[in-house]
C-alpha cells in the first residue's frame, strides 16, 4: 500500500508569490526523491491564497525522510512554512484492490 499525504497551504495576505515560489523549486525536487511517486501542487483559483498539495510515497518512511532533504528545509521549511496562516496535513494509505 502507498503512503499519501494531502496538504494544504494557506498563504498570509501578500505571501502567495511567496508560497508559489517555494512550490515551484520544491516540487520537481520532491518527485526525484526515492520512494516518491507523485508529487502534485495545485493553487486554488477562487482561492489564489490556498495551495494544495498532493503527494504518494511508496510508504512512511518514504514520507518522514522527505521532511530531512535539503530542498525541502530550503523550499518547504525555509521559505513557504514562514509565509504560511494555515498548514493542514492529511494522511491515507491506498486500498490495493
Amino acid at each position: 500500500m502507498a503512503f499519501i499525504c494531502s496538504a494544504t497551504w494557506t498563504a498570509k495576505p501578500g505571501e502567495e508569490q511567496t508560497v508559489r515560489d517555494a512550490l515551484e523549486k520544491l516540487s520537481p525536487a520532491s518527485r526525484e526523491e526515492p520512494g516518491n511517486l507523485y508529487y502534485q501542487a495545485y493553487q486554488d483559483p477562487a482561492e489564489p491564497s490556498v495551495f494544495r498539495i498532493f503527494e504518494v510515497y511508496t510508504d512512511e518512511a518514504a514520507f518522514t525522510a522527505h521532511g530531512t532533504y535539503p530542498h525541502f528545509e530550503k523550499w518547504a521549511a525555509g521559505q513557504a512554512v514562514p509565509a504560511l496562516a494555515i498548514r493542514q496535513k492529511d494522511f491515507y494509505e491506498t486500498l490495493d484492490f
